[in-house]
């Protein structure tokens, strides 16, 4: 297979000028501009890098989305800063910033402080793409000149459409489901076929500043930071019971806000057997918990979502014509679908082929068929979980 990334950017009529540097039997052509979105990092580095080797007019833009520190942590927008400006500088091309962070705060912090605060776990990931990189990014590129916007995501796309990328473990399709299609037409993903060792060797042969930087871990743009930690600075801490699964209280928590279905780490309590959070009740404050892996509350096959998002706007994925799979969280194991429900409420029913431990509300759901990913939602419900709110 040729770079998706390539064959979806060239135009029909521009004239191949000369061959892919890193991949021999491929031509490339220039004369369009392209604004990368580059964070700092080695992949977003080497993304600019391939594309001013293909011969595009490049401009790297840094997105300053979230400055402030917290306690016991330096933000590091500065220092990511100030390497994407030094990576601009050695490939030769021009240099902008992008100020979001009012966006950031009103449309990715807000979403998730809200999410917790009604009890579930959201992903300010998959939101910072569809709000921040692929809708304010891509519009003030183009409103500034660009044809089109290119960031480090490990992804392909073609004609409007996701697909998986060739380093499966890195493969961020999971974070991108939400793009729209109009999005991803104007979007290149120049890692698509490529291995992040790959990614490392074109760095250090090109000797980047990024190219033994240690990739970014933690919350999108706002560093490595445990969520709890994060969340103390908006939410005050509310103590509870930790009931077990025979309804005895067998510890103390510091907010039922902090936990999530699945969870066994972070409980505090004695006993021996590891502990999982079954679930919670946001009215009471209160967190269940079971030391039985197999209990019911934590594993089903059929779940409940809302907010469900076609990247194709007129869809007809109905399996098991479609070869339709869903993926609970990001590289989880893909698991066949069996049968797909629209209800009420543009929510939906998806019920699957085996027994999904531990999908969490207020996290993704996302569907693919083959390479494609074809969207997905926010589970709303999954049945026989114990978790009192629901999503509408």
């Amino acid at each position: 297979m040729g770079i998706i990334y390539q064959r979806r950017a060239v135009s029909e009529t521009a004239p191949a000028k000369t061959l892919h540097p890193y991949n021999p039997t491929t031509l490339y052509n220039i004369d369009m501009k392209v604004f990368v979105g580059l964070s700092g990092g080695v992949d977003s580095s080497i993304a600019a890098l391939l594309l001013k080797e293909q011969g595009y007019d490049v401009t790297g833009v840094y997105m300053k989305n979230w400055t402030k520190s917290l306690p016991g942590l330096d933000n590091p927008w500065k220092a990511d800063f100030e390497d994407a400006k030094q990576v601009a500088k050695q490939l030769g091309i021009p240099f902008k910033i992008y100020d979001f962070e009012k966006d950031y705060f009103d449309k990715v912090v807000r979403y998730m402080i809200d999410g917790f605060k009604a009890g579930f776990t959201p992903n300010p990931d998959i939101m910072c793409n569809q709000e921040i990189k692929f809708k304010l990014l891509l519009e003030q590129a183009l409103e500034d000149g660009a044809d089109f916007i290119a960031t480090g995501h490990y992804a392909n796309t073609k004609g409007g459409h996701l697909y998986m990328a060739k380093d499966l473990n890195k493969d961020q399709t999971y974070f991108l489901y939400s793009v729209d299609s109009e999005a991803l037409k104007k979007t290149i993903f120049p890692l698509g076929e490529l291995t992040k060792p790959e990614v490392r060797k074109i760095a250090e042969k090109a000797k980047l500043t990024t190219a033994t930087k240690k990739e970014s871990m933690g919350i999108c743009f706002v560093g490595k930071v445990r969520i709890k930690d994060f969340l103390s600075q908006y939410v005050k801490k509310q103590p509870g019971d930790i009931v077990d699964q025979h309804g005895k209280v067998i510890g103390q928590h510091e907010g039922a806000i902090y936990y999530t279905i699945g969870q066994r780490h972070g409980l505090d309590v004695g006993g021996g057997l590891p502990y999982y959070v079954t679930g919670k009740d946001m009215d009471k404050n209160e967190v269940y918990v079971t030391t039985d892996i197999s209990d019911k509350k934590l594993w089903s096959k059929k779940i409940k979502l809302t907010n469900l998002h076609w990247i194709d706007p007129t869809p007809n994925y109905q399996p098991p014509t479609t070869n339709l799979h869903v993926r609970t969280r990001h590289r989880s194991t893909l698991i066949p679908v069996r049968n797909l429900e629209k209800a009420k409420n543009g929510q939906w029913f998806v019920e699957l082929d085996t027994d999904v431990l531990a999908v969490t509300p207020g996290q993704s759901t996302v569907f693919y068929s083959g390479q494609e990913c074809l969207g997905g939602g926010i589970v709303a419900q999954m049945f026989k979980f114990s978790t009192p709110t629901i999503l509408t």
